[in-house]
């Protein structure tokens, strides 16, 4: 996951994030409190996507670094959980990488109406903003975008409710849990913190 958040965020994107042995790309925010959803290949084991969750009650990158995202208040609590760093993987065909991100959106819906989550953030580029948008996800922005062209960017929340949960099984044709049900309970701090399906 980490080598594929380099490869992808860093040498294909070029944003400016930090690596430490020049093979992963890992910052502050990748912590004990951390929750990775994190799509593999069965057998192999190998990443195929991945999106790291950041509880809004801790550290975390809109309320830290990008709060001028928001014209009003950060939104924060025990029911608001931040997106980041959704990735595919390099080498994945458009339409294999379509499926892991699908897979992942439904993941986010499970894991949050088990946990007790109401809403996630996430900042994005404007560029971006229409494929998210296409997901069919019940999202508003939190304020106007900043910067310009392909620097721009946004904060966005997502409401997470059933029926959205179930529109996007029906629309997808996914219609069974993804996430394996033993583990869909939010993991202790300091325990396991990586859901992979």
């Amino acid at each position: 996951m980490l080598k594929d958040r380099k490869i992808v965020l860093m040498d294909r994107l070029g944003w400016d994030l930090q690596s430490p042995d020049g093979l992963h790309e890992i910052d502050e925010y990748d912590g004990d409190d951390t929750l990775y959803l994190i799509v593999h290949q069965p057998g192999t084991g190998r990443h195929l996507g991945s999106v790291r969750l950041l509880p809004s009650t801790g550290p975390h990158l809109l309320g830290d670094k990008f709060p001028h995202l928001c014209a009003e208040a950060v939104p924060e609590g025990h029911d608001v959980c931040e997106i980041t760093r959704l990735v595919t993987a390099p080498g994945l065909s458009r339409a294999e990488a379509l499926q892991v991100r699908r897979q992942i959106s439904i993941a986010l819906f499970e894991h949050a109406l088990t946990a007790g989550i109401t809403r996630y953030t996430m900042v994005t580029h404007l560029p971006w903003l229409p494929s998210l948008l296409s997901i069919g996800w019940d999202a508003e922005p939190l304020g106007l975008p900043h910067g310009e062209g392909v620097n721009a960017v946004a904060a966005l929340q997502i409401l997470v409710n059933e029926t959205t949960l179930q529109r996007l099984r029906a629309a997808w044709a996914l219609p069974f849990m993804v996430l394996p049900e033993p583990v869909l309970s939010p993991p202790a701090i300091g325990g396991e913190n990586k859901l992979a399906f």
